[in-house]
């Protein structure tokens, strides 16, 4: 019996990602949207794909939930997007009220489901979604590290002129500005970077990707990334749906883990056919472990301005 992966929002990267899943050929997908008929056209388009790219995939597009009942992994997408000049912190409140209102469905028709938060601010919405779902926390993760870790690497390989796939990278902490890339920890083909380019190039690099969905943001004027993002969700569904258990920095909630309790914030963890199976504790130097504190700190007024 093929698997069932629902995604929550049919806008840039809910439908992007629906794409790339139907192409893996591994599980049946239901793009769910609250915009009539939106979704459903959506996925009629992607089914007659499958006879050119030779997948099976079922794609279903619906407006009504009860379409996406005994889903195994739901990812969150909906939400009103990053405008430019809009900071994340702007987004809580909005998107406070959509994810509370999907998390209730989910529960009603998955309710032995994985969830995959990516809506912004991704760790506030992790967060609200634990709590309101009463999932164990391995149930509920956020996309976040491997996207910024993505632009971390991209900026390294084109600064080297190598491969990305020689590039090894962490980006720890918030999805936001105060994120902790691990520039100490980054190696090109097991070489620190820090012996293949001067202490100030890597510090630029390291503001870049702090900056990186600005960056996107403000060169579209409207809308945000999706491209990158849709490919960081299916690596996570990848690890979990085939039980790989890859290893990548994902926002979770921490119980004592890094010196934070009680917390969405991204550090590596080990995902597997059950979730999140591990949280991975690397060693942090005093000041990387200030950053990460400041960068929990941010979460944690996200979290009191929506009052969980």
């Amino acid at each position: 019996m093929r698997s069932k992966i629902t995604v929550v929002g049919a806008g840039f990267v809910g439908s992007t990602l629906v794409q790339r899943l139907a192409e893996r050929d591994y599980a049946d997908v239901v793009m769910y949207d609250i915009v009539p008929n939106m979704p459903q056209g959506k996925a009629l388009d992607m089914l007659q794909a499958g006879p050119v790219l030779g997948y099976d995939s079922l794609v279903v597009g619906t407006n009504d939930y009860a379409d996406t009942v005994n889903s195994d992994i739901v990812v969150v997408t909906s939400g009103f997007p990053r405008k430019p000049g809009m900071s994340r912190d702007d987004l809580v409140k909005k998107n406070q009220e959509v994810v509370t209102q999907v998390t209730e469905q989910v529960v009603k028709h998955s309710p032995n489901c994985i969830m995959i938060m990516v809506t912004n601010p991704l760790d506030a919405m992790a967060q609200l979604a634990y709590q309101l779902s009463g999932f164990p926390r391995n149930r509920v993760v956020g996309m976040a590290g491997v996207l910024d870790t993505a632009r971390f690497r991209t900026f390294i390989a084109q600064e080297l002129d190598v491969s990305v796939r020689d590039v090894q990278a962490y980006v720890l902490g918030g999805h936001g500005d105060t994120m902790v890339p691990l520039a100490r920890m980054c190696t090109v083909a097991g070489v620190p970077i820090s012996q293949l380019m001067p202490a100030e190039r890597i510090e630029q690099i390291v503001q870049r990707t702090r900056d990186g969905g600005a960056e996107i943001v403000k060169l579209l004027g409207t809308g945000s990334a999706y491209f990158a993002p849709s490919a960081s969700v299916l690596q996570m569904v990848d690890s979990i749906l085939l039980d790989k258990k890859m290893i990548m920095p994902c926002a979770v909630y921490l119980q004592g883990e890094y010196g934070i309790h009680n917390l969405f914030v991204g550090v590596p963890v080990k995902l597997g056919a059950q979730g999140v199976e591990q949280i991975v504790e690397i060693e942090l130097d005093e000041h990387e472990r200030a950053l990460l504190q400041k960068s929990a700190d941010a979460v944690k007024e996200l979290i009191d301005v929506m009052g969980i």
